[in-house]
């Protein structure tokens, strides 16, 4: 969901748009007094730190956020930071679990989650900062070369790994391909086992699996590191089930407004530095004509 949550969606990127709706649960916005210490009204009642950006991220859930930092999300919220002249970061620390806007962003203990999907009722999005896919991977010695979509009949009775509730497995399920597919768990915590992302390119690495299709940044992000060559196809070519393409976006709350016209501000002067970091995790950025975006 994100993102990732994808999301994490993290923020909850990727589960948001790996289950269609973030999460499934209305946002609980709690009165002004929960607001964490040092938090101030902004511009029109906005509950937004004019020094600190507060953010809302999952502690385990790379390459989009860590406690360690290293996600290109914390890299992003850095960004963001000094482009909009706050002297400083905090994150609020949240499993990409059900519960996860609401008990973070919905709850005012943070500000902006970094990662989010075009759409969802459940933020308010900025405008999108990067556009990727659904991609299906593969070993690049393996006989799956030129496959562009899950209708292929190349793709017959190979197990292909796919996290369960995913956009993917509708299109899997209309090829056929669920009956010997390796589903792995949507929502899981991430601080106490792998993400899924993560066990099924180990499962690639090792044959386990022939095959699998996952969000474009786990994958991509994954894939560098798997020890072998790995083809990564973006799915822009499914011709029936769920989209595979999604917009991903900044996410503040409804009443926010002041504060989504300066992300956006962010966003339009800084996205050549944002697709250089992407693509330095190995995003599979596509514009919009679904074509990669390379440098």
């Amino acid at each position: 969901m994100a993102g990732g949550v994808l999301v994490g969606w993290s923020r909850c990127t990727w589960l948001s748009l790996l289950c269609g709706v973030m999460l499934g649960l209305a946002v609980s916005f709690l009165p002004h007094t929960v607001l964490a210490q040092g938090a101030g009204l902004g511009a029109a009642g906005e509950l937004v730190d004019p020094d600190v950006l507060r953010v809302c991220a999952d502690p385990s859930n790379m390459p989009f956020s860590d406690q360690s930092g290293d996600g290109f999300e914390d890299k992003l919220a850095n960004m963001v930071a000094e482009g909009t002249g706050r002297k400083s970061v905090a994150y609020t620390w949240f499993p990409s679990i059900t519960g996860f806007v609401r008990n973070t962003l919905g709850a005012n203990r943070c500000d902006i989650i970094m990662g989010y999907a075009q759409g969802d009722e459940l933020v308010q999005n900025t405008n999108a900062y990067y556009r990727s896919a659904y991609v299906l991977i593969y070993a690049k010695a393996s006989d799956l070369a030129g496959v562009e979509t899950l209708a292929d009949p190349k793709l017959a009775g190979k197990r292909i790994g796919v996290v369960e509730g995913t956009p993917p497995t509708a299109n899997m399920a209309a090829a056929k391909l669920m009956g010997k597919a390796k589903v792995y768990p949507l929502m899981v915590d991430t601080r106490v086992m792998p993400s899924m992302a993560e066990l099924a390119m180990k499962d690639l690495t090792t044959g386990t699996i022939d095959a699998a299709v996952l969000w474009g940044p786990m994958a991509g992000y994954y894939a560098a590191r798997a020890g072998k060559d790995m083809v990564l196809v973006p799915l822009i070519h499914e011709q029936r089930g769920q989209r595979m393409v999604y917009r991903i976006t900044m996410g503040v709350r409804p009443a926010d407004q002041s504060f989504k016209r300066v992300l956006n501000a962010f966003i339009k002067d800084k996205q050549p530095e944002i697709d250089r970091l992407l693509m330095e995790y190995n995003v599979p950025l596509l514009d919009e004509r679904d074509r990669r975006i390379t440098q």
